[in-house]
């Protein structure tokens, strides 16, 4: 939101050159358009300028995965249903004191830092290069992370997964991880109101019916999902990224499943709305083994707080590691300074598979050989010393089959119920649009 006191000096500005102009003989200059409210949600408003920034952020973001953009237009409108869905959890965040702090802020900006392999400083300084105020750029991964965190509370937490769903879909062959094959799809949502009439259904069914002809017609589908659609993906073309049929929604993977590359869907319909879609790629489809590598390995954890800095918990690992160098044992130091709950067990984590792990811990824990100890290595918990004490390729127990079927359950049920949670909270919420007021 935009400063009200830079906004009231604003005004004052413009008044007193209007009063001057009419004291004057000459020609009075046109009057500018400082600011303005374009949507009120609830008790807030939002502004133009707020509108305009984040329709620049999207041209950028749409340029750099070189999509086609839409109209100036269509990307308003579509960018202010945006702010306003975002508007109202950020709100219900506020309402129940969900809030995320200082240092847990920076510790995700620094990983994002990292991640396009620059420092700190020289990545606040190639946003600012782009403009992109620095105080902005904290604001929205704050209020981002603000947003995942209210979904994992209000949404994700409350799905249920029951040992008979896990049994139907372990007998149905729909067995997680019995097929590599992968599937990059794209998906378009049109959103239903909560409690929609036939009328408005059927108009958003033939709005999707146009969508699609338009796509059969050869338009751009990433363009088209930034125009059109209502899921927090559309300006990444809609892209849902590379995934297993497990992995993604029933209706998506019962679609898809028949398509070929390039293929668009018709209109598909689901509790949230209308779906089209469309399948780049698909990869794989040869069974695999019943057999998969393990990895047994233990770590000593140091997390970052008010208190402990990220260079204090690098510094504290450096120092134990180089004490384990020189023969203390590992199990011992673990349980004496590690922050996690396998200290008790000297930091033993017991036989790992793939994916069990953050990726910073996995991609370290895989390049070591048994025996080997890691360098400090950071992850969203903190900072870790890891060890891999041995390898093993074995079969996947029952137990561990019930355990990804029930992730993979809990994956399908989450995104479809949390659609349908943001579509309840937006049309519960007080909304005004002046968009189109001059």
């Amino acid at each position: 939101m935009s400063d009200p006191m830079q906004s009231i000096r604003a005004l004052l500005f413009a008044l007193l050159a209007l009063a001057g102009s009419l004291g004057a003989t000459a020609q009075a200059a046109p009057i500018r358009e400082v600011d303005r409210i374009v949507s009120v949600v609830n008790d807030e408003v939002i502004t133009l300028y707020e509108l305009k920034s984040r329709v620049a952020q999207a041209e950028r973001q749409l340029r750099a995965q070189n999509v086609q953009l839409p109209p100036a237009d269509i990307l308003e409108k579509q960018m202010l249903e945006r702010m306003i869905t975002d508007r109202v959890q950020l709100q219900m965040a506020k309402e129940t004191s969900l809030r995320v702090d200082d240092p847990t802020l920076e510790r995700a900006i620094t990983r994002i830092a990292e991640s396009n392999k620059l420092s700190l400083g020289d990545f606040r300084a190639a946003l600012e290069k782009d403009g992109i105020s620095w105080s902005k750029f904290r604001e929205e991964v704050r209020n981002e992370m603000t947003i995942v965190r209210l979904r994992e509370r209000e949404v994700d937490s409350r799905i249920q997964v029951s040992d008979a769903e896990i049994d139907n879909f372990l007998a149905s062959g729909d067995k997680p991880g019995a097929s590599s094959e992968q599937f990059l799809v794209s998906h378009i949502l049109l959103r239903a109101p909560d409690q929609a009439g036939p009328e408005q259904l059927q108009r958003l069914k033939a709005k999707a019916e146009d969508i699609v002809a338009q796509l059969n017609a050869g338009a751009d589908f990433a363009k088209l999902a930034a125009s059109y659609s209502d899921a927090p993906d559309a300006l990444d073309g809609g892209s849902l990224g590379w995934r297993g049929p497990d992995r993604m929604p029933t209706l998506f993977a019962e679609t898809v499943a028949s398509m070929q590359p390039g293929q668009v869907s018709g209109v598909l319909r689901s509790p949230a709305g209308m779906h089209i879609v469309k399948l780049v790629e698909r990869k794989g489809g040869a069974l695999l083994g019943q057999k998969l590598q393990q990895t047994h390995a233990r770590h000593i954890l140091i997390k970052t707080s008010e208190l402990v800095s990220d260079a204090e918990a690098r510094r504290r690992l450096i120092a134990l590691k180089e004490r384990i160098d020189n023969g203390a044992d590992f199990a011992e130091l673990a349980r004496l300074h590690s922050n996690d709950l396998s200290a008790a067990k000297g930091g033993d984590l017991g036989w790992i598979y793939a994916g069990d792990t953050v990726p910073e811990f996995e991609r370290t824990m895989d390049a070591l050989k048994p025996g080997q100890f890691s360098e400090p290595v950071q992850s969203p918990f903190g900072w870790h010393l890891i060890e891999v004490i041995e390898r093993r390729v074995d079969a996947v127990s029952d137990e561990r089959k019930r355990l990804l079927a029930r992730q993979a359950l809990r994956e399908r049920k989450a995104d479809e119920a949390y659609e349908d949670w943001v579509r309840q909270q937006r049309d519960r919420a007080y909304v005004e649009y002046r968009l189109e007021d001059k």
